[in-house]
């Protein structure tokens, strides 16, 4: 039987299991790897006197990792690309359980703009068919027309901490360890946004491993309820190294939260509706796969 490859995804949950030997004791035959969405750009070009010009638009997303495919058993991203992926026959979206993260829209501490009706027509950076991208317009949208809601996409969440850092960035939307980093370094949320995720499990893997895998994560979520702070060290495997040393990681919140409950018919197909809606993607890139063939169960 093949090793369960698990692409980690800035959280704790992974990190734990592994550490207490919640997968080993499932008899999960596993491997933990991370997954990098490309950047277009090195950080140390990100520089203040460089100009917004210099941030160029990144079309490379989490939708195209799983279109390249990503060498993984398991990995996991917002639930908008996992949908549309899964919908296009790139995956199977996993059914049994999802999360939420921490998300937010944040400005410069001294930025001029205070309220999300001031945000028209402002470059707001997000990364492209990326959860930023669907969740930001999600967020303004009982702010602001459609025609106002102006995007940048400027690649990956470090991408976009880096951005914001160099001041080329007059806002950004970020979730997770990002998240925590921009508040805790005096940036100000100016949003709150809804931060879906879903996993994807690709062509060829045993649906039971995914069960074993979620059963160890489920010991390890009830650790972080209990007390995150005793795993907050953790984040330091995820950070890049430049942000590491800018944060103490010990103030950061519980981040990304599993939910262990299915990914029913009804978030399917109002989520893939709703994407559709937006033209988010061109028609030829939105897949026609129904719930059943898009959506795996271990019970099948």
């Amino acid at each position: 039987m093949a090793r369960f490859i698990v692409n980690t995804h800035g959280r704790l949950q992974e990190w734990i299991a592994d550490e207490k030997g919640y997968f080993r004791d499932e008899g999960l035959d596993y491997e933990l790897t991370q997954h990098k969405l490309l950047t277009k750009m090195a950080p140390e070009t990100y520089t203040a006197g460089a100009g917004a010009n210099a941030v160029p638009d990144n079309l490379h997303g989490a939708y195209q990792t799983y279109e390249q495919g990503r060498e993984a058993s398991i990995s996991c991203a917002c639930h908008w690309t996992v949908n549309m992926a899964a919908s296009a026959s790139h995956g199977r979206l996993w059914g049994e359980a999802y999360s939420v993260s921490p998300c937010g829209i944040f400005v410069p501490e001294n930025s001029s703009v205070r309220s999300p009706e001031d945000l028209a027509g402002v470059n707001i950076h997000v990364g492209y068919q990326s959860g930023s991208h669907y969740t930001t317009i999600q967020a303004l949208e009982p702010f602001l027309k459609p025609d106002q809601i102006k995007l940048k996409f400027g690649g990956g969440p470090a991408d976009r901490v880096d951005q914001m850092l160099s001041g080329l960035a007059p806002a950004a939307t970020v979730f997770g360890m990002q998240y925590y980093i921009m508040e805790q370094l005096g940036f100000r949320k100016l949003l709150d946004c809804t931060f879906m995720i879903a996993a994807m499990i690709p062509p060829g893997v045993d649906l039971e491993d995914v069960r074993k895998y979620y059963r160890g994560l489920r010991r390890a979520q009830a650790d972080i309820d209990r007390m995150h702070q005793a795993y907050a060290h953790y984040y330091m495997n995820e950070l890049p190294e430049r942000h590491a040393k800018l944060v103490d990681v010990r103030r950061f919140g519980p981040g990304e939260r599993i939910v262990f409950e299915p990914y029913t018919r009804e978030m399917y197909e109002t989520t893939k509706d709703w994407v559709e809606e937006r033209h988010i993607f061109p028609p030829e890139k939105s897949g026609h796969g129904a719930y059943e063939q898009a959506v795996a169960f271990a019970a099948e």
